[in-house]
């Protein structure tokens, strides 16, 4: 079994719905993401998926969410996008590009993140 990992950062406002205290306020990070992959299955230039790949894919995704008010994207209507619920939507839209990911994690501090996987 191989496991790839890429990073990624992007930085956005955000505020979290029914909440109670300073982060139901507008604020902004500098997000950390990392994406993990992993397979049993090489290719034939003994590869798991092409770093140049993966980045473009998990790119694409950031720059998506790169220096916007998360919570006025039509992805995000009515949803409070806490770190957790970025992780999974960052894993479902990098799932779909490439079969192999199975983990994201979302740091919104160098000490705190939120992971998601299946």
């Amino acid at each position: 079994m191989w496991e790839l990992k890429v990073e990624g950062h992007f930085s956005a406002a955000h505020h979290l719905l029914n909440y109670e205290g300073d982060c139901e306020n507008q604020h902004g990070h500098n997000w950390k993401i990392e994406a993990f992959a992993r397979g049993n299955q090489l290719d034939q230039a003994n590869i798991l998926i092409d770093f140049k790949i993966f980045k473009k894919e998990l790119n694409k995704i950031l720059n998506y969410l790169d220096h916007t008010d998360i919570n006025t994207l039509p992805d995000f209507e009515n949803i409070s996008p806490s770190s957790e619920i970025l992780s999974k939507y960052i894993y479902t839209k990098l799932k779909n590009q490439l079969p192999q990911i199975y983990k994201v994690s979302v740091w919104e501090t160098e000490k705190a993140c939120a992971s998601y996987f299946e």
